[in-house]
């Protein structure tokens, strides 16, 4: 039977580390690919190509680190408040692609730091439920200070990411790792505010709610 999962201080923030470093590889790794082309080739073609290459990725890292500096990171002292215009404009960044639609249906205002970092880590694991791509529906539960969200993900396929239950609760029996650091610690995120977060079907979709 699973038990809770104890992490100290310092493996919580190796693995956190670890997840944001996974998250700029891919586009770190093209900026330099394409440097490399250009150093190499005189191919006009080309290295219009690549100057394409490293400007698209050189955007996505950027993107990556604003969305992963405000989901991971302190975002201010505690007690801080962070408004959701900002981290709308983030997520958007992060999450949107060819693939993924983002419906922000959230009003703006200021809301407690963990709160709408927990909102961000939410949409990470509603991203990772329609694996083939789809829609994200971001949706308040209440208002004010005690606002809480709930994200539906639709599209092909979607399911419930695998262990991600568990994780969210403090309980698996695997323990975590740089690839499952994320949904354990929304479930910290969670429970520092007092809420849970919970994964249902919902049709030919999925809804991740925190309550």
């Amino acid at each position: 039977m699973a038990g809770p999962i104890t992490l100290d201080a310092l493996d919580l923030a190796a693995l956190l580390c670890s997840r944001v470093c996974h998250d700029l590889i891919s586009p770190v790794g093209a900026i330099v690919n394409g440097l490399e082309v250009l150093e190499e080739e005189k191919d006009e073609e080309t290295r219009t190509f690549a100057l394409d290459l490293i400007n698209k990725s050189a955007r996505n890292a950027s993107a990556r680190l604003q969305f992963c500096r405000l989901a991971f990171g302190a975002a201010g002292s505690a007690g801080a408040q962070i408004d959701l215009g900002d981290a709308e404009g983030m997520a958007r960044g992060f999450i949107e692609d060819e693939k993924i639609k983002l419906n922000w249906n959230v009003p703006r205002a200021l809301l407690p730091k963990n709160r709408v970092k927990l909102l961000l880590n939410m949409l990470i694991i509603s991203g990772q439920a329609i694996p083939r791509g789809g829609s994200l529906t971001v949706d308040p539960l209440g208002e004010g200070e005690s606002m809480s969200f709930r994200i539906t993900a639709a599209g092909p396929n979607a399911r419930i990411p695998p262990h991600a239950p568990e994780l969210l609760s403090g309980t698996a029996e695997a323990g975590v790792d740089a690839h499952t650091i994320q949904p354990f610690y929304t479930g910290l995120l969670a429970r520092s505010c007092g809420l849970a977060v919970t994964l249902a079907p919902e049709g030919e979709a999925i809804t991740v709610s925190a309550r």
